[in-house]
C-alpha cells in the first residue's frame, strides 16, 4: 500500500511538473494564441482580409513600390520590440526617426488600409495585423504565392529610436553577425537567406551603399566584388560629390523590379548586389550554397518566402490583454 501511494504521488508530481512546464512555455510563447482566421465572425458580414487585399491592390496600381514598402515595414517592425506595430507610431524619437529607417516608405499606406478597415469593423483589427495581412496581399499580387497568415496580434504602445538603431541590421553588417542577430529573433540561417530575398523588390538610397563605390573600407577604391557594369551604373546614380540621395533598384534585372521572384539570387551570384550585405550573402561560405539553390529554382524561393514571413511575424507578438487595438496607427489610444 505504501509503495502504491508513493508511486501515485510520484505520478501526480510528474503531471504537475509537466503542466507547470507547459504553462511556462505558453506564457513565453504568445504566438501560440495567433491563429488563421482570427477575425472570422468578428466583423459582421465583412471579410477584413478581403478589404485589406482590395485596398493594397489599389495602392499597387497607383504605386508599384507599395509591394516593397509593405515587406520592408514588416521586417523593420518585427525586429524591434517584436511585431507590435511600433514602427507605425509617429512622434519625436520614435522608431521612424532612426537613421536606419531613413527613406522607409509604407507607413502612410498602412494607415490608409487601417482607415478602410475601421469603416467596416471599428476597434477590432490591430494595426499590426493590418500590416501582416497587407504584406501578404502585396506579395501575392506581385507574383508571390498566396499563404495563410496568422492573426490576433495587438498593438504596442512604445516606440524608441535607439531600439530601432540597435536591432535592425545595417547594410554593412557581416553575414555571420547578421545570422546571429536573426537567431536572437528565433530565425535560423535559412530564414535569413530567404527573407533577404525580399530585396527582389524595392530600392536602396545612395547613402546605404555609396561607400562601396569610391572608398570601400577606407581603401580609396571601389569594392572589388561589384561587377564593372553595376559599378559604372551606380556611380552615375550616386556621383561622388553629390548631396542628392538618389535611389536604385535592389534587383537590377530589367523586367523584374516589382516582381516577387528569385532574380535577386541570380543577380548577387553575378556580383550585381547593390548593398554590401546582399553581395556578401553570395560570397560567404555559410550562405553561398543556399543562394545557389534558390537561384536555380524559382519555385523553391516562392514556396519558402511566405512561410518565412509567417515565422518572422511571430516574433514578440502581443496577444490577449497585452497592448491595445489602436484606432489610428500613428498614435496610441
Amino acid at each position: 500500500m505504501k509503495r502504491t501511494s508513493q508511486s501515485s504521488m510520484l505520478f501526480l508530481g510528474l503531471i504537475l511538473v509537466t503542466l507547470v512546464g507547459l504553462a511556462h512555455c505558453h506564457a513565453h510563447s504568445p504566438h501560440g494564441q495567433l491563429k488563421v482566421g482570427f477575425y472570422n465572425g468578428k466583423c459582421g458580414g465583412h471579410n477584413v482580409e478581403k478589404v485589406i487585399y482590395d485596398v493594397v491592390k489599389q495602392k499597387i496600381t497607383a504605386n508599384p513600390d507599395t509591394v516593397s514598402d509593405l515587406v520592408r515595414v514588416s521586417f523593420h517592425d518585427c525586429f524591434v520590440r517584436g511585431c507590435d506595430g511600433s514602427i507605425l507610431l509617429n512622434g519625436k524619437d520614435t522608431e521612424q526617426t532612426a537613421p536606419i529607417n531613413k527613406g522607409l516608405g509604407g507607413i502612410k499606406t498602412v494607415s490608409d488600409i487601417k482607415e478602410a478597415v475601421e469603416k467596416v469593423c471599428p476597434g477590432v483589427v490591430s494595426c499590426t495585423d493590418v500590416l501582416v495581412i497587407g504584406a501578404r496581399a502585396a506579395i501575392s499580387l506581385a507574383g508571390g504565392k498566396w499563404y495563410e497568415v496568422e492573426t490576433g496580434r495587438r498593438d504596442g504602445v512604445v516606440s524608441r529610436k535607439d531600439e530601432a538603431q540597435a536591432n535592425i541590421p545595417p547594410p554593412t553588417m557581416p553575414v555571420p553577425q547578421a545570422i546571429e542577430l536573426f537567431a536572437k529573433k528565433g530565425l535560423n540561417k535559412h530564414d535569413f537567406v530567404v527573407l533577404l530575398g525580399g530585396h527582389t523588390v524595392g530600392t536602396a538610397h545612395c547613402h546605404s551603399f555609396k561607400e562601396r563605390l569610391y572608398n570601400f573600407r577606407n581603401t580609396k577604391k571601389p569594392d572589388c566584388t561589384i561587377s564593372p557594369s553595376l559599378l559604372q551604373l551606380l556611380q552615375k546614380t550616386c556621383p561622388l560629390n553629390s548631396k542628392i540621395d538618389n535611389e536604385t533598384f535592389l534587383d537590377q534585372t530589367t523586367n523584374s523590379h516589382f516582381k516577387i521572384d528569385n532574380a535577386y539570387y541570380k543577380q548577387i551570384l553575378a556580383h550585381n548586389g547593390v548593398m554590401e550585405i546582399d553581395q556578401n550573402l553570395a560570397s560567404n561560405p555559410s550562405t553561398r550554397g543556399l543562394v545557389i539553390g534558390l537561384a536555380k529554382s524559382p519555385n523553391q524561393f516562392l514556396d519558402q518566402f511566405g512561410p518565412a514571413m509567417v515565422k518572422m511575424a511571430r516574433i514578440g507578438v502581443l496577444t490577449g490583454n497585452q497592448g491595445e487595438i489602436r484606432k489610428s496607427c500613428g498614435s496610441v489610444n
